[in-house]
């Protein structure tokens, strides 16, 4: 069956399975322990303003791919950032400050991220540095120096813009508060990676007696997804089966998949998903990826305006969904593998099958949202 929706043919562009699964909860939470989520969570959970986001079950849409259930976890009113990255920088700051007013706290960002330091930083009256790249909306630019952080701009990809982050720091002895784990730094990613995984928390309170059969999780560096894995580890008493999707034009963490190493990709072309345009995994999440996810799946950007018009309608849902580019991924590459019907044979999607979305942003940058949203020649690039 070919499955069309707004009048169109859905793709993925690659799909790769990892043929060293073996999922070890012992290794992966020696990385990440149900500890640290815990201590994340209980320090998360007393901010102001803290509530569960909302578990929504897309009713319609799992009707028209012949599925169970569809569970989307709206990250879009998460402390008013619109995103999941809320959880992770602002925590990483906060804990790393041990209330010392005097430092300042550095990090590159493709906007979420950022913005999430930069709110971190003024909840504790912390001067903060926020490096983004050329390619780097001026909303998004916006939006972090509204939170009190000056933003630096730097000419070259999310790469550059990291290398330039580290070198300042460096020189003026700024705290680097990165998502991005390297050798000898990887405290840091770890708590941000913390942070993310209270979602996991959050769901499993919400699903009650709902077992959970397939997770789709987006890549960029890797870090919500590796600590949606640590929150399998910790909080389930079963393993789904954990698809990893991508960019097609920034898919480093399938083509590492490939060669059982860090792969580092040359993006010759930004996706729109900018949060998820990233050259490399990072080094942590890598080895929670590695060896515990079953599979990889890039996708083109040509379904983002499709996907967030369908969260708009409200008959695919309980209420309109606010989804921004990022939200995209799993539906995109879900509706996709169900327009293959080998590969929704080998993934096992079946009217028994009920499957764990993460709406990761709302409308983060504004402006794109509504461009993607109303548009409607498809042949036309969107920027």
């Amino acid at each position: 069956m070919t499955i069309i929706l707004n009048g169109h043919i859905w793709k993925y562009s690659e799909f790769l399975e990892n043929k060293r699964f073996s999922f070890d909860k012992k290794k992966i939470l020696n990385l990440l322990s149900k500890k640290d989520i815990e201590v994340a969570y209980s320090s998360i959970s007393s901010w102001k303003d803290y509530f569960p986001t909302p578990l929504i079950e897309l009713h319609k849409l799992s009707k028209e791919l012949n599925i169970n259930k569809i569970f989307y976890k709206d990250e879009s009113k998460r402390f008013n950032l619109n995103s999941f990255k809320a959880l992770g920088g602002a925590y990483a700051v906060e804990k790393i400050s041990k209330g010392n007013k005097n430092i300042v706290v550095a990090t590159a960002t493709a906007g979420n991220h950022g913005r999430s330091v930069a709110w971190g930083a003024r909840r504790l009256n912390l001067k903060c540095k926020i490096f983004i790249s050329e390619f780097v909306s001026d909303a998004r630019g916006k939006a972090m120096r509204d939170l009190g952080a000056e933003v630096i701009k730097v000419k070259g990809n999310y790469e550059k813009s990291l290398i330039e982050c580290i070198k300042q720091s460096n020189e003026n002895k700024w705290q680097i508060v990165q998502d991005v784990a390297w050798k000898d730094y990887t405290i840091v990613p770890k708590l941000t990676m913390a942070g993310y995984a209270t979602m996991m928390k959050e769901i499993v309170d919400q699903i009650k007696t709902d077992q959970i059969t397939h997770i789709i999780l987006q890549a960029g560096v890797g870090g919500m997804a590796a600590a949606m894995i640590a929150g399998i580890a910790g909080y389930l008493d079963y393993v789904p089966i954990t698809i990893v999707v991508e960019p097609d034009s920034a898919a480093c963490v399938l083509e590492s998949i490939k060669t059982g190493k860090i792969e580092k990709i040359d993006i010759k072309r930004e996706s729109l998903m900018g949060g998820m345009s990233c050259g490399e995994v990072s080094l942590i999440p890598w080895k929670i990826i590695n060896n515990n996810s079953n599979y990889c799946i890039s996708i083109p950007d040509d379904k983002i305006s499709d996907t967030i018009k369908l969260l708009a309608n409200p008959s695919f849902g309980d209420k309109r969904l606010v989804g921004g580019e990022c939200a995209t991924p799993g539906i995109i590459s879900l509706i996709a593998s169900c327009n293959d019907n080998k590969l929704k044979e080998k993934l096992k999607l079946n009217k028994n099958s009920q499957v764990l979305l993460l709406g990761c942003e709302g409308d983060v940058d504004e402006g794109l949202y509504k461009k993607l949203l109303n548009h409607t020649n498809r042949d036309e690039k969107i920027d």
